[in-house]
């Protein structure tokens, strides 16, 4: 990681490195064919209620957030919905359904336990945060207690876990996936700063067992310190609700439409899981 940015600047405490030409010594490790599968889950579910693909290409992070109720008709699975693919067939059907609507191969994958949020926003000493309004809800059920004021603050911990899975407004799930792209924005402009670059090793401590991938450490450097000199773009898949037999869906307007209808089939097979 010294090898990444000058050394006498580390040394001197500066950390505010100008990254232009910004060498990555795991550069060989980065694979910018394929995107990188992200998959964020609540303690104890099933379901990955948070998903977007990542791509490092042409100097821009590009993250493209689909929502969780997005509806797959799936060849194996019937009607399901997007937040329900890796319950019924893991990670590979996750990424097989994906990558033939996105219209571009996904390689690897990182899933995320939502509660690992917590610990490596303490690591990164918090990420700030503009919260758009009040946000109070309790559900000890899944221990969850979210009490925020409106305004720009610095989130941590269970705090920055409550900003995240909030989703008890008229906007539902299109607003946390907006607030989803805020944390994403705060934690890309902390997570590209030399000094938290060095850090890398005790964020991932810190996630534990709560993060798996199929990354190794050297692909990780990789990839972060390959964002580090590029901008991050995030977008959210467009489309629009829909109701079918009283279920509640996101009909999406993929990239690659070759397999997919404009307006889904009504075959009478309906899966899903809440």
């Amino acid at each position: 990681m010294a090898l990444a940015v000058p050394l006498a600047d580390l040394i001197k405490g500066n950390t505010t490195v100008k990254l232009e030409g910004f060498r990555n010594p795991f550069g060989s490790w980065v694979d910018t064919d394929r995107d990188l599968l992200v998959l964020g889950s609540d303690l104890g579910g099933g379901n990955t209620d948070v998903i977007f693909t990542l791509r490092v290409e042409n100097g821009k992070t590009q993250i493209t957030q689909v929502p969780r109720d997005t509806y797959i008709d799936s060849a194996r699975f019937g009607p399901i919905k997007a937040n329900a693919l890796f319950a019924y067939g893991g990670i590979e059907a996750v990424k097989e359904e994906l990558s033939e609507r996105l219209g571009r191969p996904i390689g690897h994958h990182i899933r995320v336990n939502l509660s690992a949020i917590r610990r490596m926003g303490d690591v990164l000493g918090g990420v700030e945060v503009d919260v758009p309004k009040r946000m109070y809800y309790v559900d000890n059920s899944q221990g969850l207690y979210i009490d925020l004021q409106p305004g720009l603050q610095t989130l941590k911990g269970r705090d920055l876990e409550g900003f995240l899975r909030w989703r008890h407004d008229e906007n539902a799930d299109i607003g946390r996936i907006e607030r989803q792209q805020l944390v994403l924005a705060a934690v890309f402009r902390k997570l590209i700063r030399p000094d938290n670059l060095m850090r890398l090793p005790t964020l991932l401590t810190a996630a534990g067992e709560d993060v798996t991938t199929d990354l190794g450490p050297m692909e990780i450097g990789g990839l972060i310190t390959a964002m580090a000199s590029t901008q991050l773009s995030t977008e959210r898949l467009g489309g629009r609700p829909f109701d079918r037999n009283g279920i509640s869906y996101w009909e999406a307007d993929w990239p690659s439409t070759a397999s997919t209808s404009p307006e889904p089939a009504d075959n009478g097979r309906y899966r899903f899981l809440f």
